[in-house]
């Protein structure tokens, strides 16, 4: 079992269900996605020039980054989690996966499509969108979108790419793309000698010091390879409580305190 692997130049070959296919606004061919539901490929079109990224009032827009690393698995649970700890009707989520990603989310695809209804982004949406001047930018329009971002599982490799300035796929370019008043947060996971690595270090505090994202450290676990050490991603229940945080906080109906300590003029 991989620990820790992206390469996202490798041939594409398969990716799991799309998981919400809106036949009004989300989805550019309903007939293809009926077609495709039929045969049982579980896979639609690539998003065209007519798919419109639009906010919904009263909603905290969350983008969720999916990188190569076998705690990719864990994304119909985190999804599943969010939704219930977080006020109601409150959180809409896309996702963005790399080729890598995608692959690791292969395992979990009935899991996904039952459990779940948000879209998976993908490289292939981005080139297919985009045909001329006027077209939409995906990874553009999805930064405009987003309140914030949360990368879980960031692996090594996307983690380097991120550190240099690299955006060669539709998650690099969002995050190149980041505005920085909007947070960012990253879940790195990885192999334990990846994770010690110097590189691996400066690579994370370009992240953290230069360009202000936000880290939750990953913890020390039995990795799928087997081997024993810091490099799991943080737990489900962690990432989840910082996300339901934020959204709490956007909707908290503050009340003024009055100081009733001060002496009002004209009473004794």
């Amino acid at each position: 079992m991989i620990c820790d692997t992206e390469d996202d130049q490798g041939p594409y070959t398969s990716s799991p269900k799309r998981l919400k296919i809106d036949l009004g606004t989300e989805s550019d061919d309903a007939e293809s996605v009926q077609s495709e539901a039929r045969s049982g490929m579980g896979r639609r079109p690539p998003f065209t020039n007519t798919h419109r990224i639009v906010r919904e009032p009263g909603k905290f827009h969350l983008l969720i980054g999916v990188t190569g690393s076998v705690a990719a698995i864990k994304l119909a649970e985190m999804l599943k989690k969010l939704h219930e700890i977080c006020p109601p009707n409150r959180l809409f989520v896309k996702v963005i996966a790399t080729q890598m990603g995608l692959r690791m989310l292969e395992s979990i695809e009935d899991e996904l499509a039952t459990e779940t209804e948000e879209i998976i982004y993908e490289d292939r949406d981005e080139h297919s969108m985009w045909r001329g001047r006027g077209d939409p930018v995906l990874h553009i329009e999805l930064r405009k979108w987003a309140d914030a971002m949360f990368i879980a599982p960031l692996d090594a490799n996307t983690l380097a790419k991120i550190a240099h300035g690299l955006c060669d796929n539709l998650l690099t370019n969002v995050v190149r793309a980041w505005e920085s008043t909007k947070p960012l947060y990253f879940a790195p996971a990885m192999n334990t000698e990846m994770w010690l690595s110097p590189l691996t270090a400066q690579h994370k505090k370009l992240l953290t010091e230069l360009l202000g994202f936000k880290e939750i450290p990953p913890i020390s676990k039995t990795l799928m390879c087997g081997d024993t050490g810091l490099g799991g991603m943080a737990e489900i229940q962690m990432i989840t409580t910082i996300i339901a945080q934020m959204v709490r906080n956007r909707f908290a109906v503050y009340t003024p305190v009055v100081n009733t300590s001060e002496e009002v003029p004209g009473y004794e």
